[in-house]
């Protein structure tokens, strides 16, 4: 299964390190940061995953939840997560789905057989409270994901849709944003009261309207 941005996101009901977990559920209203891995006791995924939990936080600000994936067991993951602990200076504090089955993997399409038949690749899904997919980033094992990128695709996603505008190049909450297109100039002016700066006819900016 291939999933595009846009798409309703499947449930499932899987075993976890905190039990089993029935995912709509579990999401809530909330965002999710869904996050897989090729399996446990990797060292690339132990950083994240002690990052994540550091994080986590963070996430919550934003009505966002974590979660992560790899396709060894419960057993496994407890030990996994004993040494995430200790070589990160952390405590996990989010579930890790025991997908042994590779059941979720299969519906999220997290199994690339040109890459590896046997292991999930490392992709992030964002999924939104309506269980709509996003934004996915997909990496090879070698890089580790940098998760304050999440974290400002979040603050994005968040600000974008409920206003009528854009976030330009390596936007930071509190920086300057792009009115969309769809407005014309003068409408603009009157949406967005801390005013709007023309650089081009297509290409306006405006300070960011929530902050």
């Amino acid at each position: 299964m291939t999933l595009q941005l846009g798409d309703t996101v499947p449930n499932f009901t899987q075993q976890s390190s905190e039990g089993e977990i029935n995912f709509y559920d579990w999401a809530g209203d909330d965002w999710v940061v869904f996050f897989s891995h090729p399996a446990d006791y990797t060292p690339v995924c132990t950083t994240e995953l002690g990052e994540v939990s550091k994080l986590k936080g963070e996430f919550e600000k934003r009505n966002a939840k974590v979660i992560a994936l790899s396709v060894d067991g419960t057993e496994s993951h407890q030990g996994w997560i004993g040494d995430i602990n200790e070589t990160q200076g952390t405590t996990v504090n989010y579930p890790i789905i025991a997908d042994e089955d590779k059941t979720v993997s299969d519906l999220y399409g997290m199994i690339h057989p040109n890459a590896n038949a046997k292991l999930t690749v490392r992709t992030v899904f964002l999924i939104d409270p309506n269980r709509k997919l996003r934004l996915t980033i997909t990496y090879p094992p070698s890089t580790g994901r940098n998760f304050l990128e999440i974290l400002r695709v979040l603050d994005s996603l968040q600000l974008t849709d409920n206003y009528s505008v854009a976030t330009p190049v390596n936007w930071q909450d509190g920086e300057d944003v792009v009115v969309s297109p769809a407005i014309p100039t003068e409408e603009a002016k009157q949406k967005f009261p801390k005013g709007v700066t023309e650089i081009k006819p297509y290409l306006r900016m405006t300070p960011q309207p929530n902050k």
